[in-house]
């Protein structure tokens, strides 16, 4: 039995288990890195589990932390927490800045590893030039925007306006925060957003996006005696954000188990009885798993076949999925079965449905405008659900590939639904904060930096809703993998952002 200890932050309490003096061990390797300010907090943060949707905890420990500090803290009606800090002596003219990062992380794991984001803080590890977590996401999207303006509110030494920091929530998993921020809770004329992943990078602009889901029920049949089981795997991909890495390659598990199953029951009377793939909306499926039964005759064509074209999706993708795994194992005959017709039929919707880059933009080389990604699969029970996240900075674009996908699902009997419907950020190229940070960055660096919108959700477009003239901006530290367990932030990269951040901070325009 594993006994229980208690330490407590402020009015925040943490509940521990002997188990976490591993956990305690990498935590006190990450807080020996420099900037020790920026880590330690990270560390801090790291210890409250914060899943999308789950932020109870954290939004708890932050107004702790605000309220320890002694300064104005509070928390809004959806869950985002405001902390406000004077303007250090000699800055009372600047303009006030809003310092914005989101306190929810994307829970991902190995199909191997133990681990509860419910109750245990993220295991980190350095390793070389980074830190990553033992298996898990890291959460360094977007916690080291977080770690960061705590940092800052916690320094007594760090010269800087007045500053709104704002703590949004669920930001991966639709932007509720943002979209339920009431206009006139902030004062800010400049809004500084934390979540770009690339340090040579300054973001003036993201995609908006969607959720398009398709569903529809089934009729399941009695499995007929000639039939024999069969699971397939697909397992091994490395995963990643479906928007920054979208065009990059990666392998999806849901295309990839359906390209599996199309032409089977033609070929030797495979039959669907479960399959479930993919996981976050945001997140490239990985893994999935389907259960079928096969005519017991066919069975050595059926070995020998998935053996071929699981070797000819190896050989396609072996540059950026080495480690794809595509298997069968013989399993008790399911008992049930889907209706044929609604199985060639989802299959074949599934093929047709895009996936990867629909367009690239006209306007910004190298940029993704639209694309999609179908995140999740489920077929079980008589049930069918498809899950996709559409993304683009063009908000026509958006729809139509949206309204693509829904033509293409409703074509075999599924209902469509469109929800968590959130806007682009328009690029401002005129931007006042963007020519100093512009300016600040080749003097610290000699060279310019990329200034660019990216293919992810920011929450600047949906906040600027609210706030229309608040000049807003992104930036942040080298992060890779997210939203995958491959997650790890560059070591050095922090160092160079921090030092970044507290000259932004000098440097601020008068009111």
């Amino acid at each position: 039995m594993l006994s229980v200890t208690r330490f407590s932050y402020g009015t925040f309490v943490f509940p521990t288990f002997a188990k976490l003096l591993s956990y305690n061990t990498m935590s006190d390797n990450i807080r020996q890195l420099q900037p020790q300010q920026l880590w330690n907090k990270f560390a801090d943060l790291n210890a409250v589990p914060r899943g999308s949707k789950k932020e109870e905890r954290v939004i708890t420990f932050m107004k702790a932390f605000g309220e320890n500090l002694g300064l104005e803290t509070f928390e809004d009606e959806v869950g985002n927490v405001i902390i406000k800090k004077p303007a250090t002596v000699g800055m009372e003219n600047r303009t006030t800045i809003v310092m914005q990062s989101h306190l929810d992380m994307v829970h991902q794991k190995n199909g191997g590893t133990d681990f509860d984001f419910d109750t245990q803080g993220i295991e980190m590890i350095v390793d070389g030039d980074w830190v990553r977590a033992n298996g898990t996401t890291l959460g360094a999207d977007n916690g080291l925007g977080v770690a960061t303006i705590m940092a800052i509110l916690e320094s007594t030494e760090i010269p800087h306006p007045a500053i709104e920091a704002l703590f949004t929530i669920d930001e991966e998993t639709g932007m509720t925060g943002a979209m339920g921020l009431k206009g006139g809770l902030l004062s800010g004329g400049i809004l500084l957003n934390l979540d770009t992943e690339e340090d040579d990078e300054i973001g003036v602009g993201c995609a908006g996006g969607i959720d398009v889901t398709a569903r529809r029920e089934y009729d399941e049949e009695d499995t007929p005696e000639s039939k024999i089981g069969y699971q397939i795997f697909v397992k091994g991909l490395q995963g990643g954000h479906s928007g920054m890495q979208i065009h990059e390659g990666l392998g999806n598990a849901n295309k990839i188990m359906n390209r599996l199953m199309f032409d089977g029951f033609e070929n030797f009377g495979l039959r669907i009885s479960e399959i479930d793939g993919g996981g976050l909306r945001n997140a490239i499926p990985r893994e999935s798993t389907a259960i079928v039964a096969i005519d017991a005759v066919h069975e050595d064509v059926f070995l020998l076949e998935i053996a071929l074209l699981s070797n000819t999706i190896k050989k396609e993708l072996k540059t950026m999925e080495p480690n794809l795994e595509i298997g069968v194992s013989k399993i008790d005959t399911p008992k049930h079965i889907m209706n044929l017709g609604v199985q060639e039929g989802v299959t074949r919707a599934l093929y047709a449905a895009l996936n990867g880059v629909y367009r690239m933009s006209a306007d910004m080389p190298e940029l993704v405008e639209t694309s999609n990604n179908i995140a999740r699969v489920v077929i079980k029970g008589g049930q069918i659900k498809i899950a996709c996240l559409t993304r683009s900075s063009v908000e026509s674009a958006k729809m139509d590939l949206a309204n693509t996908l829904r033509a293409t699902f409703e074509l075999t009997g599924c209902e469509v639904e469109f929800s968590g419907d959130y806007p682009g950020w328009t690029p401002n190229m005129d931007s006042p904060i963007l020519k100093v940070m512009e300016k600040l960055y080749e003097e610290l660096n000699g060279e310019k930096p990329h200034v660019a919108a990216c293919h992810a959700g920011l929450e600047c477009g949906i906040l600027g809703t609210n706030y229309p003239d608040m000049d807003m901006i992104s930036f942040g530290p080298n992060i890779k993998g997210a939203h995958s367990p491959d997650e790890r932030a560059q070591i050095s990269s922090a160092k160079k952002y921090w030092n970044f951040v507290l000259e932004i901070l000098k440097h601020i325009p008068v009111k």
